[in-house]
């Protein structure tokens, strides 16, 4: 890949990942079924929301190198 397209394909990246994290994206997605939670899973379940939760916050306390 050149640098060129290489440069297009992370600010490509970028634009999703900003986009994605967008307050009104994430208002719509949790409109929709399949991107609801149901408020009767299992704690095991719930623990591991509440982890990725914490890891898209920036608190977890690793990070994939």
């Amino acid at each position: 890949m050149t640098r060129n397209k290489g440069e297009k394909g992370e600010r490509l990246a970028t634009e999703v990942r900003r986009q994605f994290g967008a307050e009104a994206t994430t208002r719509f997605l949790r409109t929709l079924p399949a991107f609801r939670t149901e408020a009767d899973i299992p704690d095991r379940l719930r623990e591991l929301l509440d982890r990725l939760d914490g890891a898209e916050d920036g608190d977890a306390g690793w990070r994939r190198q």
